[in-house]
């Protein structure tokens, strides 16, 4: 699943963090060794980075953060956090979701940015790095820094022939442009929920309204949102849910292919429109729209016509989405 440079980067890194007998790998550790990886560092020179200082900051705060493994205990290993391991689960998830075989460490870099708390963000952010940007620099070679170019890697190429142009070779926008978590949940790659029924029955329930049947999941970058969506999945393919949502369908929209390939002004608008006119098509398809705040986000590309298209099919009951966002935001 993890490709052979990333492989290579990760074992550097955990070595590097025992020689030094740091206690916990953390997501400060991913990030420093990503800019060793070509991939995810050829991403952030396009971002506009300055690698050198990112290194430095990044170094400099993990030698004065990292609580170290006592000299007397040689047996003890250095273990990765949890938010280690949840970038890297993600970066999975997000690669399977959309068809691929390998995470690269491009895949990694923009699961790092759901890690909001962590300081490897706020680096990022400091150099005006953002999730969008690095989003659209991997999906359709879109720079910040003038003269970069586009990238046109076999892999990179393999992502815009894939899920740019109009809706791929299938025709069907929604299978371009969306996961089917039902599909995923049939072929087991989704886990079961554990301390979140509440939540999900509480989704359900929504969901099975006449009227204002739009839920809304609110709540911190890590803390599950994405999983309540996946736990619906998985009950209705269960058959543990109401009947009226015993065929519903439960979409995961994904951005990036989304966004890929578009160059001309219009592109975006014609792509998510045709997109909610094939989720008309199907009254039993939930539409789940990860990170919403992005979607209404005034430096988001194309963003205030998503989301008029957006209301214009809430308003005449055409849509039933189900989003998450942040509190804040």
């Amino acid at each position: 699943m993890l490709n052979r440079e990333l492989e290579v980067t990760l074992n550097l890194a955990f070595k590097e963090a025992r020689s030094k007998r740091h206690e916990f790998m953390t997501v400060e550790h991913l990030l420093l060794a990503l800019l060793d990886n070509e991939a995810a560092a050829t991403v952030l020179r396009a971002c506009g980075a300055n690698l050198d200082k990112l290194k430095h900051d990044l170094q400099e705060f993990i030698d004065s953060t990292t609580p170290l493994i006592p000299v007397h205990d040689e047996d003890r290993e250095t273990q990765p956090t949890l938010g280690f391991q949840r970038v890297l689960q993600r970066a999975v998830f997000h690669v399977q979701s959309s068809g691929k075989r390998e995470v690269t460490g491009a895949n990694v870099l923009v699961a790092i940015f759901s890690e909001q708390e962590s300081q490897a963000v706020f680096l990022l952010k400091q150099q005006s790095v953002a999730r969008i940007d690095v989003v659209n620099y991997i999906a359709h070679g879109i720079s910040k820094v003038p003269g970069h170019g586009e990238h046109s890697s076999e892999g990179e190429q393999d992502m815009q022939d894939d899920e740019g142009g109009e809706a791929s070779s299938s025709g069907n926008p929604l299978d371009a442009y969306a996961s089917n978590l039902n599909e995923l949940a049939r072929q087991g790659r989704i886990d079961p929920l554990v301390g979140r029924e509440s939540e999900v029955e509480r989704v359900a329930q929504i969901l099975a309204r006449r009227r204002k049947n739009n839920p809304l999941l609110v709540g911190e970058a890590g803390v599950g949102k994405t999983a309540i969506a996946e736990g619906l999945a998985k009950r209705i393919v269960d058959n543990q849910v109401p009947d009226l949502l015993a065929s519903s369908v439960v979409y995961s929209l994904d951005l990036g292919a989304l966004l890929a390939g578009t160059k001309y002004r219009g592109d975006f608008e014609k792509r998510f429109k045709a997109l909610l006119n094939e989720l008309r098509k199907r009254p039993q398809a939930i539409l789940f729209i990860d990170e919403m705040s992005m979607r209404r986000d005034a430096n988001a590309p194309a963003s205030g016509a998503a989301g008029k298209l957006v209301v214009h099919l809430l308003v005449r009951g055409y849509l039933q989405p189900a989003s998450a966002g942040e509190g804040e935001q």
